[in-house]
């Protein structure tokens, strides 16, 4: 994990409320409007599956500078803006941590969007960056996070309550149209390995949908294509493990290249610098692929002990998913059990990943593999549980 940066280097961490825009159409610098227009700023002619999600529902964004706003942002017309200044959007999430926190180490002015909060991100500040409050639900919250920024790094996803187009559509079609129009120079954007491969699946299509929208765009790009995260092995697996919690697993032979977080941080940051790499799309993948069965019988060997595993048959899945199809409540529902579906196939999310490491300059060897990544959990979990059990018998006490 990256160590925390000097005091000194730290940006003011309210600096979203001295930077805040009314949104008014006569008088406010940024204006933002939503259109139904037959010619829009941009155009996708991509539909979705059903009708669901009509991509001609576009959001438009312009944007003008007074004299007296740009001398209240501190940049004066012409002012370059720094390459080494990002915007992280999703920023608290499991991804979006690890990008902030590689950046900041490696020199990087990181601006931070987060949605506003009852517990503010207090340890994003700790780090070093700088919080700004937006909404990707409220487009008209956007614009103003993304003056004097060079590069967007887009890590942000929808909350599981939440419906699927909401944030990973209409959110960034909002995103990368106010990108656009606020002059951004580089727009990294996370995807899902094989999205284009199962338009059946909401959540796959609205991500396939959302790179074309992105090319389309003419924002100067990278892509980049994700199998699995180790980190949400943790959860899934090893915690229940160690609590003799049931392990929910699948029948299914499905086989994914789970891959560190903070491996994707570093391999996206030697991607952004390099020039031959704009416009290209990425896929990065772990050393190997395992299956559910794989993983389970990993964590049980490092954790010393039988996992209580309960397996759900496929075709289980596909009914609850057909069933929940039936209920207008359950249509979020049953989109999510579609791409869970996809996941318990018999498919492999994996690609070879040579050509990749020799366009980054990078080596196998310094990828985290799995086996490595779960032994250091285990090791370092297990030692702390033996010390809190030792601490438990201590006869004395003190108050």
């Amino acid at each position: 994990m990256a160590s925390k940066l000097p005091s000194q280097l730290a940006t003011p961490g309210k600096i979203h409320q001295h930077r805040q825009f009314t949104v008014t159409p006569t008088t406010n610098p940024l204006s933002w409007r939503r259109i139904l227009s037959p010619e829009p700023l941009l155009s996708l002619s991509t539909s979705f599956p059903s009708g669901k999600y009509n991509v001609n529902h576009l959001v438009k964004c312009s944007a003008r500078a007074t004299a007296e706003a740009t001398r209240a942002m501190n940049l004066g017309p012409g002012t370059p803006v720094r390459p080494t200044s990002i915007l992280v959007v999703g920023a608290t999430g499991t991804l979006g941590r690890q990008i902030v926190r590689r950046a900041l180490d490696e020199g990087y002015d990181v601006r931070c969007l987060v949605r506003p909060r009852p517990a503010p991100a207090d340890f994003l500040r700790d780090w070093g960056a700088t919080v700004v409050n937006a909404d990707l639900s409220k487009p008209e919250t956007i614009p103003a996070t993304m003056v004097g920024v060079h590069t967007i790094i887009d890590c942000a996803t929808g909350r599981p309550e939440e419906p699927i187009k909401t944030v990973d559509w209409e959110g960034k079609v909002a995103l990368i149209q106010c990108a656009k129009a606020m002059g951004i120079q580089k727009y990294v954007f996370y995807s899902i390995h094989n999205c284009d491969k199962h338009p059946e699946v909401p959540l796959m299509e609205i991500k396939y949908c959302t790179e074309k929208f992105l090319k389309d765009s003419g924002l100067n790009h990278v892509i980049i294509r994700l199998c699995g995260f180790m980190q949400g092995l943790i959860g899934q697996y090893a915690v229940p493990i160690l609590e003799d919690k049931s392990v929910w697993g699948t029948d299914a032979p499905t086989r994914i290249a789970y891959m560190d977080t903070q491996d994707i941080a570093r391999l996206t940051l030697i991607a952004l610098r390099n020039e031959k790499i704009n416009g290209k799309l990425l896929t990065f993948a772990g050393p190997r692929a395992w299956t559910t069965q794989e993983v389970i019988t990993l964590c049980e060997r490092l954790a010393g002990q039988d996992a209580n595993v309960t397996t759900v048959p496929v075709s289980v899945l596909r009914f609850t998913r057909q069933l929940t199809r039936f209920f207008e409540w359950t249509s979020d529902v049953a989109d999510r059990l579609a791409f869970s579906e996809v996941l318990t196939s018999d498919v492999v999310f994996s690609v070879p990943m040579n050509e990749t490491y020799n366009l980054l300059g990078v080596e196998q060897k310094d990828i985290v593999t799995l086996e490595k990544y779960l032994q250091d959990y285990f090791t370092n979990i297990l030692k702390k549980l033996k010390d809190l059990k030792a601490q438990s018998k201590q006869s004395d006490f003190y108050i």
